[in-house]
């Protein structure tokens, strides 16, 4: 059997490949539900979650 290595830390860019808009749309839509649901119990956790989905927003516009 051979050895094989992976770097720690190495990832591939979600924005490549035949998925990765449903992907992002997937991320998107679940952002935006952690949102809702933490603006009534930490405003600044509501505000991290929303700043995260107008980024992939950004990107899902860009790839359209």
């Amino acid at each position: 059997m051979k050895n094989q290595y992976c770097r720690v830390g190495a990832v591939t860019p979600i924005t490549s490949g035949s998925q990765a808009i449903s992907a992002l749309e997937y991320r998107y839509q679940a952002f935006i539900e952690k949102a809702t649901d933490a603006t009534y119990i930490n405003t600044s956790l509501g505000e991290f979650f929303k700043r995260k989905a107008q980024g992939i927003q950004k990107i899902l516009e860009n790839l359209s």
